[in-house]
């Protein structure tokens, strides 16, 4: 039978996380029959559900079309249940059911990119958080765990026939098709199902836990992609062993399999042993992927494995909680990245990124607390909020532990909790439980949202040789969350002799550890103060040391304070926190750059040889998406672009001849460590970028050269960049030559496409040419985020004519992939701190969008953003 489903019920309401209620049913198991064809598939599921709590059988199902259903072996007719487009409800059913539903789904026809769709010549699944009910009635929630089973059917022409688990059983079933059976044995949520159907080629390798398990390896690709996955393997076994060592975690199949997919929204995706990859998080090579992406590759693969444990063993009670598994496994994933490059660069990149994103987010109309307690879309939440600042939670705690208390803090939760979804305050209550130390405070930090403003000031008591620090810590009032309480702080910091640039050791009875040379202080009141004794001289404090938690820091340092921090202090974090507020007050508050220059003069020969990647870093001048991220009100981007050039320019004047000799002397193929070497590759380009800024003459000959004779992606880049950035008489060549050799790979295309697009000089003629060009394609996200990304790396040309673009590209996409939609026009969502008249102009244009949208993810972003 054929039953069309009643008209549409209410979606666009509000979910709160106080009305959560337990599933009526549990799943003991499920049997899934996945019969793909042409044109349709064919879905029958059998499930074997046992009452849990008073109330009605609900299966969540969307865009399904119900052909049967079964209730303990006998057919129901329509009076028996109720199907609308979202759910399905059984009436008056029994407390052991057996339900069996044969639905007709369309992956080809689906470009939203969730539940089962097509994506070129592959089948795949995208089911986080709430794609599996596209793919059949099911009670669609993290906190239903069950036993898959998995029958897998298509034509032979796709010979890889993949689902999670183990591999039971395959065979032939006539009319040149064939099945593969996977069962996983581990209960788990729905949105850790995984399928893919295609035809690709597999790199195979081995690992063996320390409990003795092996484990067969598999990364599947397209035949031509296949030599792109060596470094993804390494790092998947660096991983495996990481994890046993720092966690005592070891693998729990007998496979693991990862997939590269081009069109897909994630950058990746931890269905239990069958991961589901971006191509651009799974693919790396020197010669046709740039050292971050090699580096981001290799963090992905980690933080999909340690999903494993933080994630797919233990998993979320409700969507609410989603900061539970991300926030820990980024944290997670940081940890491990430390280990690949230097730890000073690596913990740079991560709050680089936490401030750029996080932020601004959290000061702004989509601010929200990293456990949100409501929700209309629950895709709108993978935020920077859930993930950097939920890693940053994790992070203040391990600060405060230390590595062996968070260690038996971990083992507990584990203990504790496998096979469960559970809660932030599961988490909370096992690392404190096992570390002996209450954490119950830090509960506050996930359920308030905004940025704490920390004060802090200094007093030095010559004749007792004491130092005082005075502490104050307030957060901008939140119309939603009127009850704002103080937050636990730790502060890591130091104090130098401003003489000699000795540390002094910390005595202080409200340190975490006495008689130390650096320490921490857990600052968790409104106002407090802590004293050291036994300081000789007054001394320069450094505060917050590795970013020690996610504040804003105010501080009265003086510029030659901060300078002084720039050349002594002994953590690098600090270093480059030191020249990061040094060039904010240049820019934003007009400060002489005389300061910066010296003490960059007098660090850099050193630094250079030492650590090269941390020496690129103190080069680091903010962007200007930065920078106009921290101005409420009447911003100008042209301003801030012109007075970001003024800087650079002087630099580039005052370094003089150091660039010449730092690109001419520096080679990246002397270094034996792959950071090394990443370092002096990064040390070129910036040596590059100077002199075209100097004038010199010779630049594009060096540029150009260098472009032609690399067989590295990230130099190759870099030379390209300063050619077309500056016009170079060799730009059109050198892009013409790029597009030619990297046309037919789709992730060095991507990089051709970002580079014309975040040019300062680009134009709406640019991007209108870049988006008719014949390689660009709407239904492939990584594409759409090549030129969406370098066009906003501009803001002057983003609030310019890229107004247009991003709300043109909403309405397309509002349609055809809401996700995404929903993320890029939250390019837009700081529109209310530009200067008049183009406030009101871009205001204008979002109120102008919003009769024309309908998805629950762009309309949620859209109220959002237009609250404020």
């Amino acid at each position: 039978m054929n039953i069309a489903a009643n008209p549409m019920v209410e979606t666009n309401q509000t979910v709160y996380l106080k009305d959560y209620q337990k599933p009526s049913f549990l799943v003991d198991s499920i049997h899934l029959d996945i019969q793909l064809h042409h044109d349709h598939t064919n879905v029958n599921a059998t499930l074997v559900m046992k009452r849990q709590t008073a109330g009605e059988l609900v299966l969540l199902g969307r865009d399904l079309e119900l052909k049967s259903i079964t209730l303990n072996g006998r057919q129901l007719n329509d009076t028996e249940y109720t199907l609308d487009t979202e759910q399905l409800l059984i009436n008056n059913a029994p407390d052991d059911v057996i339900i069996e539903t044969q639905v007709v789904i369309h992956p080809e026809n689906n470009t939203m990119l969730e539940g089962l769709y097509q994506a070129g010549d592959l089948f795949v699944t995208q089911n986080e958080p709430e794609g599996f009910r596209k793919i059949t009635f099911y009670p669609d929630r993290p906190d239903v765990l069950s036993v898959f089973t998995t029958r897998v059917e298509a034509d032979k022409k796709y010979p890889v026939l993949l689902a999670n688990g183990n591999l039971l059983e395959t065979g032939e079933v006539g009319n040149d098709r064939h099945y593969a059976i996977w069962q996983d044995p581990t209960k788990k949520p729905s949105y850790l199902f995984a399928c893919v159907i295609g035809d690709l080629a597999v790199l195979k390798d081995r690992y063996t836990t320390f409990e003795g398990r092996d484990v067969s390896m598999e990364i599947y690709a397209l035949e031509k992609d296949l030599s792109k996955c060596s470094i993804a393997m390494e790092a998947l076994k660096h991983s495996m062993r990481w994890d046993e060592e720092h966690y005592g975690r070891p693998y729990d199949l007998d496979n693991y399999m990862i997939v590269a997919v081009s069109q897909f929204n994630m950058g990746a995706m931890e269905n239990k042993g069958l991961n589901i990859f971006n191509t651009s998080c799974v693919l790396a090579d020197e010669e046709y992927t740039t050292d971050a992406a090699i580096m981001r590759v290799q963090s992905v693969i980690a933080h999909e494995y340690f999903h494993n444990w933080t994630g797919n063993r233990i998993t979320c009670r409700d969507w609410f909680q989603l900061c539970l598994k991300e926030g820990l496994t980024v944290f997670r994933d940081q940890s491990f990245s430390e280990d690949l490059q230097s730890a000073a660069v690596q913990r740079i990149d991560d709050v680089a990124t936490l401030k750029a994103y996080q932020f601004p987010e959290d000061s702004g109309p989509l601010s929200h607390p990293p456990r949100p307690d409501h929700f209309v879309e629950i895709n709108n939440f993978y935020t920077a909020t859930v993930y950097e600042k939920g890693a940053e939670i994790n992070r203040m705690m391990f600060t405060l532990l230390g590595r062996e208390k968070f260690r038996q803090g971990t083992d507990e939760y584990f203990r504790r909790h496998d096979g469960q979804a559970v809660t932030v305050e599961d988490w909370v209550a096992a690392l404190t439980a096992g570390s002996g130390v209450d954490l119950s405070s830090f509960l506050t930090w996930y359920n308030q949202p905004g940025t704490p403003q920390l004060e802090a000031q200094g007093s030095y008591d010559a004749a007792n040789q004491t130092y005082r620090l005075d502490f104050r810590q307030s957060l901008k009032a939140h119309p939603r969350y009127p009850d704002l309480k103080a937050v636990p702080i730790p502060v890591a910091l130091a104090l130098f002799n401003a003489e000699t640039g000795e540390q002094f050791s910390l005595v202080s009875d409200a340190l975490t550890e006495n008689q130390v040379r650096d320490g921490v202080y857990l600052f968790d009141q409104n106002q407090a103060n802590i004293e050291f004794s036994g300081i000789s001289s007054k001394p320069v404090a450094s505060l917050l040391r590795n970013f020690s938690a996610p504040v804003n820091l105010i501080f009265n340092y003086s510029d030659e304070e901060l300078a002084f921090l720039l050349q002594y202090e002994t953590n690098g974090f600090n270093q480059w926190q030191a020249a990061q507020t040094l060039l904010e007050r240049i820019l934003l508050q007009d400060h002489p750059a005389e300061a910066y220059i010296q003490a960059i003069k007098n660090t850099l020969p050193e630094l250079v040889s030492q650590d090269p990647l941390l020496a690129s870093r103190l080069f680091d001048v903010p962007s200007e998406g930065y920078l106009g991220s921290r101005i409420d009100s009447n911003y100008e981007p042209e301003i801030i672009q012109e007075k970001r050039n003024a800087v650079l320019d002087k630099l580039a004047r005052e370094l003089g001849d150091f660039w010449q000799e730092l690109y001419l002397n520096s080679d990246p193929d002397t270094q034996h460590e792959f950071s090394q070497a990443m370092g002096v590759r990064a040390l070129r380009n910036i040596a590059l970028t100077m002199l075209a800024r100097q004038g010199n003459t010779q630049t594009f000959d060096y540029a150009y050269t260098l472009y032609q004779q690399t067989a590295n992606m990230s130099e190759r880049l870099g030379a390209l960049r300063v050619l077309v950035w500056n016009d170079a008489p060799q730009a059109s060549d050198a892009l013409a030559d790029f597009y030619q050799r990297f046309k037919h790979e789709a992730l060095a295309l991507d990089q051709w496409f970002m580079i014309q697009a975040s040019n300062p000089a680009a134009t709406a003629e640019t991007i209108r040419y870049l988006t008719s060009h014949a390689d660009y394609d709407l239904s492939t996200p990584n594409r759409i985020r090549s030129v969406s990304g370098g066009l906003n790396v501009n803001p002057v040309n983003t609030w310019s004519f890229g107004i247009e673009y991003f709300t043109e590209l909403a309405k397309y996409l509002d349609d055809k992939n809401p996700i995404v939609g929903s993320r890029l026009l939250q390019v837009l969502s700081r529109w209310y701190t530009l200067s008049e008249p183009r406030r009101t102009e871009v205001k204008q244009a979002l109120e102008a969008l919003k009769p024309q949208v309908k998805s629950r993810n762009v309309s949620e972003t859209l109220n959002s953003m237009l609250s404020i």
